[in-house]
């Protein structure tokens, strides 16, 4: 096989990775899901209930109230985006974890650490909301979808090159798999956060908490960092990046709040 060949293939495989077939709540964009969604929730379940059995969960009153206070709202007005979702909120007993999630089905955990920063419900909203919006967006499903993908394609130009001397074929793989990554699944993880945020904050807004809180939040939050790599390099936006960005969103987000 020609050399131009197969870069011509490995290219076309990598721009696949743009096609949709699923519309992102809140932002209508395309997004690629290979996974049946009720295949996710179920491993998502199995693995949760996993984590509760290993972790130590908290009996903090205050901390568990606010959560499940914070949690209802945004769930309700997540609901429509997430008609299958069987919510349940947990607080993770763990002081150093500055961190939550939710993953697909509804379930959402937040770690005793984050309390270091959310000192409101506005706060716990912003945080609530950017974890929900990912799920509700399918983020998880076109991350898999990508990276499903992105290892056809390895495995097509591992074929496809068979022939060639075997230092030019690992160079070929070395190249393909920087530019599968630098190229695409880096700058999607990043466009997710992005994303999420721009959802979340819609969330925040719709249930009630005043959308400003997300700026002294992350502003917070990037505060903790001991170092950073380049944004390039990160599945995450800078703390800059994403502080224009939510100010940007911000006019839209307070239309919402005081159209409620």
């Amino acid at each position: 096989m020609k050399i131009q060949s197969v870069i011509s293939a490995v290219l076309l495989g990598l721009s696949l990775l743009g096609v949709g077939c699923h519309t992102v709540p809140q932002t209508g964009r395309s997004a690629l899901h290979l996974v049946p969604s009720d295949q996710l929730a179920s491993m998502s379940a199995a693995q949760f209930g996993q984590l509760k059995q290993e972790t130590p969960i908290s009996r903090d009153p205050t901390y568990n109230a606010m959560v499940r206070r914070v949690g209802e709202r945004i769930a309700y007005v997540a609901g429509p985006d997430m008609p299958n979702a069987q919510w349940e909120f947990v607080v993770f007993d763990d002081d150093s974890q500055i961190n939550a999630f939710a993953m697909p089905g509804g379930k959402v955990a937040v770690y005793t650490g984050i309390f270091k920063i959310a000192k409101s419900d506005a706060d716990l909203a912003v945080v609530m909301g950017h974890e929900v919006a990912h799920v509700a967006a399918g983020h998880g499903n076109e991350r898999v979808s990508q990276q499903l993908l992105a290892a056809g394609g390895a495995l097509a130009l591992q074929f496809g090159t068979s022939d060639m001397d075997s230092g030019d074929r690992q160079l070929l793989m070395a190249a393909y798999g920087a530019g599968a990554t630098m190229g695409v699944l880096l700058p999607y993880s990043r466009y997710h956060e992005s994303e999420a945020d721009e959802i979340g904050l819609i969330y925040a807004a719709k249930a009630g908490y005043d959308p400003r809180a997300a700026l002294g939040f992350w502003e917070r939050m990037d505060a903790q960092k001991s170092g950073s790599v380049p944004e390039f390099l990160s599945t995450h936006p800078s703390g800059s990046t994403r502080i224009r960005k939510l100010n940007e969103l911000m006019p839209k987000a307070m239309a919402v709040y005081q159209s409620r």
